[in-house]
This record gives C-alpha cells, structure tokens and sequence, in this order.
C-alpha cells in the first residue's frame, strides 16, 4: 500500500507563527457584525471576527477533489466547522483524477459552485478565469476578513507577491509552509554500508567516487556476492535536482541564482559537469544499469535485499526495509569542481498558489472569507487536519499546545482513520503549516530529520524561482517552447549518461537547445522574475 504522509511535521518560522497567533480568532464567541458588502447580497450579518460567522445560517456550494475514503458532509471536522461557523456546505466532489476534466468542464459553460477547494488552479487559469470575471478578486477581502491569512502575507511578503497575478489581483490562496525544505524526496546512504566500509560521509565528488567505487568492489553487505549498487534511481528524476547542486544549479529546468541571473539549467556548464560525472558512474557501473527501465517497486526490491548504498526515498526504510529508524543517514551534498558549490533547491513554501478561489456567483463572499480564513490559524489547521479534539488526538497540555495520539479505534491505521475525520487527505489544500500543529505528535524520526535538515540542507538553500505568472501570450509562448525542449533534453540526457551521445558533442547539443528557443525561455523568465522582484522591494 501506497504510504501517505500527514502535513505538519515541518516548522514554519517564528516570526510567521507569533503574528498567526496574534491574529488567530477565538474558537467560540465575539466580533463586530458587519453587512455584507461588495458582491454579497445583504442578507446576512458578517462577524469580523469570533464565531459563529453569520447569525442566520447560509448555505454555501464547494467544487473540489476527494480522495473517497467517506462521505464529507458527515466528517466531524466538516459537522464541527458548521456548528462553529453556522455556514452549511454543499460538496460537489470528484475523483481527484477525474477533477480536472470536472472543473474545466464546469468552468467551460456548467453552473459555478461558491468557491473551489484544493482546486489546484493553474496560474493560466487563475488570470484566464479572473480576467473574465469568473473568479473574484481577494486582496480586499483578505484585508478585511482574513485576520489570518492578513498576519501571515504581512510577515512574508514573499508569499504575498507570488499569489499576486500580473493584473494585480490575487484569484486564488495558497497552502503556505514557508520553512518546507524538500522539493523532493532527498538522497539517502544506507548506514551498514558506511559502517561496514568504516568511512564518514563524503564531502567532495571526488570523495563520492571513492565511496561507490568501494561499496562495488570490497563487499559490504557481507554476502561473498558481488551484487552491491553502488547508486541508483529511477530514470534519474528522483536523484536529478539533487545531484545538480554539486553543480551549483538550484534546479533542473530553470532557476535565478543568488544575484538574480535566470539560467536554463541543460544548457549550463554546471549539467555539463553533472553528466560527466554520471557517465563515469556508469562507465565504471557504479550507476544501476536498470535506471532507466526499473520502476520504484523493482528499486525497493533491491533495497529490502541490502543491495544498495545510496539512493532517493521519502524515508530511507520505505527502500531499505525494516522500522523507521535514524541510522541511514541523509546524504550530505558534495562540492564539485566548480566554486561556490554545493547548493540546494529549497521548496519555495508554497505547495500549490491556486488552492481556493470564490466564484463571481457567490452571494456571500465576506463570509466566505471568514470560513476559509479559519484554516490559516492554529486551531483551524489543526481541526482541518487532525480532526476535532478527542478522536485522533487529545491535548496533554492545552497550555503549551502539546497533543498526544489516542488509540484507533480497532486498532487500525491512523492515517486511514484521519481520513474519515476531515476532508483534508490526499489532496494539498488551503491552509498553513505551523510547529505547534504537531508539538507531541512528532515521532523520532520526524525530529531526527528536522535536525539533519537544518545541518545538511539548510545552510546552502535557496528557493530556485518564486512563483510567477505569466499573461496568457508568453504562458502560451512558454508551454509550447517548453514541450519541445523537455522531450528533447530528456531523451539526450540518457545518450549522454550511458554514452550513447559523446560528451565530445556537448557544443551541438547546446546550440540545438538554443535553436529550440532555450534563450527565449531565460528572457521571458527573467523579465518575470525582475518584474517580481522589483515589485516584492517596493
């Protein structure tokens, strides 16, 4: 079975928490009451603040993808948001397959719901769909009606400007985690092999090709056979971005560096370096030799047979087998020949900008705000995630915020058990990230982790782009260039890491990317970024 991670187990900074919780409105009562205005009808009384959001109930219809595990309208969380809010909600949901095809369909000529919820809107159709009028704009009702989300943009502008569109409007609201670090799953060593061979981790490439040539040649799964792998990956795109940064690139399409220059990556001396150096691996077959035609299943197969040394994983045992642990270390990227080197490729802390958006049809926009507006504060995130108190979880010191775990009831899977609680599973949706969400609920591994992180990962970070948009004619100019070049980099990215494709032909390789429209991408991305930048100073 596919293993499912809960959100939280990552910190968000102080600064961001402190004005959060400030700004966070109290669970039962109080708040100025005010009309509604702007595309509301007029019917209802909005409170500002406190609960309930309106004294005469009003019902509100929700587009959004469902994992189905149980019915949403009679989750707790979902029963226990409606007593608090006195809002009812409607779902409309689908297959999260299935979901695009819904939304784009209804939003092609269907009857709008009141809001979208986890709709993952693109940016394209964030600025389509708000500058037809579809989608309300937000900025004024943040202001006004969102004291949380309000706290949390002013402490990180950043956040703010990159759900910003280029008309100046803000269609749709984020899942903010502004201390994430992973983009993906890291590099992982496996511990007996470091052990066996008695070495520390390596610091330099040259060092890293030491280590696999050993783990290849002196045996340290201890079996007499030669059936150590030294590296491995599935078809490079779990270990790509990560290795890159030996390179000093941030990440493996485009990325500005630390002074604001846009490059794209397959083009930079810096991959050039990167495939060199996976060329001699599989010269010398220290480079599975199935990377390109295993699938994960066939990896962790290797994995759970002690076979391999280094590798990509969520969690290192999810490869290797066995109870999570903390004696597989978190690889330490490596220098390179190139100065400055190693870097890391961040998470931006935004996991999707286009989470929640307000339909134009919506007659109740101010209370709509409020209603989402919940799941940016402690208390909300923690009943949109964790469920009410008292089913999964129950405090064992309220005043700290320090939870513990209750038992499953029949002693099943807790992930599977949260799934029946809230809505918010297996799909990325609105809302925050904060440390207290999980104060007591951290298992060792989680901590161990927190703390390889801030030793390996995060001094070298940096977010590879902020997230911008484009209008609809360089979104247009963007895909259609980048479609071509992404098949093309992919498949000569192979020829060069198995040799099929001399290195020697590096310089046609490049002016073949050029000729592609490799320099448009870098043009139109700078302008982008330096409009955002300037924008984000002022």
């Amino acid at each position: 079975m596919k293993k499912r991670h809960k959100k939280g187990t990552i910190a968000v900074s102080a600064l961001m928490a402190m004005a959060m919780l400030t700004a966070a409105c109290s669970s039962d009562k109080g708040g100025s009451e005010t009309p509604a205005a702007g595309g509301g009808d007029g019917a209802a009384s909005v409170s500002r603040e406190g609960f309930p959001i309106v004294e005469e109930q009003i019902t509100l219809k929700m587009m959004a993808p469902s994992a189905e595990m149980a019915n949403w309208s009679t989750m707790p969380t979902v029963q226990a948001m409606e007593e608090l809010s006195n809002i009812k909600v409607e779902f409309e949901t689908a297959p999260i397959d299935s979901f695009p095809t819904k939304k784009n369909l209804t939003f092609a000529g269907g009857e709008l719901p009141d809001m979208l919820y986890a709709a993952d809107l693109t940016p394209a159709e964030q600025v389509n769909y708000g500058s037809q009028g579809l989608l309300l704009p937000l900025e004024d009702l943040i202001d006004n009606y969102a004291p949380n989300l309000k706290a949390v943009l002013d402490a990180n502008p950043d956040v703010r400007k990159s759900i910003t569109t280029t008309d100046g409007h803000i269609y749709a609201l984020p899942f903010i985690d502004t201390t994430a670090v992973w983009y993906r799953g890291p590099m992982w060593y496996n511990g007996k092999f470091l052990e066996a061979l008695g070495v520390s981790e390596p610091k330099t490439t040259e060092e890293l090709y030491t280590y696999l040539k050993r783990v290849k040649e002196e045996d340290p799964n201890g079996n007499g056979e030669a059936d150590e792998i030294p590296l491995t990956s599935v078809k490079l795109d779990d270990l790509r971005m990560f290795f890159l940064g030996f390179w000093g690139i941030y990440n493996e399409v485009y990325y500005a560096d630390k002074e604001g220059v846009v490059h794209y990556t397959p083009q930079e001396e810096g991959y050039r370096g990167y495939l060199t150096f996976l060329n001699k691996l599989w010269q010398e077959e220290l480079l599975d030799h199935e990377t390109f035609s295993q699938t994960d299943d066939m990896k962790k197969a290797k994995g759970a047979k002690n076979q391999i040394a280094l590798f990509s994983d969520y969690h290192p045992y999810f490869t290797l087998g066995g109870e999570p642990r903390t004696t597989d270390p978190l690889m330490t990227p490596v220098s390179s020949e190139i100065a400055g080197t190693p870097v890391y490729g961040k998470h931006p802390g935004i996991s999707s900008n286009g989470n929640f958006a307000i339909t134009a049809t919506n007659k109740h926009p101010e209370a709509t705000m409020r209603w989402i507006d919940y799941q940016y504060s402690y208390e909300g995130a923690t009943l949109w995630t964790q469920g009410p108190e008292g089913l999964m979880w129950e405090y064992e010191d309220e005043a700290n915020k320090v939870k513990r775990y209750k038992e499953v009831p029949g002693g099943g899977d807790r992930e599977e058990y949260r799934a029946t609680l809230t809505p918010n599973y297996g799909i990325v949706t609105p809302g925050v990230n904060i440390p207290e969400l999980t104060n007591g609920l951290r298992s060792e591994l989680d901590d161990w982790i927190r703390e390889e992180n801030e030793a390996k990962l995060v001094p070298i970070a940096k977010s590879p782009f902020p997230r911008v948009y484009l209008d609809n004619e360089r979104q247009t100019e963007v895909s259609a260039l980048m479609s071509d070049l992404d098949t093309y980099v992919k498949q000569m990215e192979a020829r060069f890491v198995t040799g099929a494709e001399p290195l020697a032909n590096w310089d046609a390789y490049v002016a073949q990317l050029k000729k592609m429209g490799s320099d448009r991408i870098v043009e139109i991305y700078q302008e982008a970024y330096d409009q955002w930048d300037s924008e984000n100073a002022s």
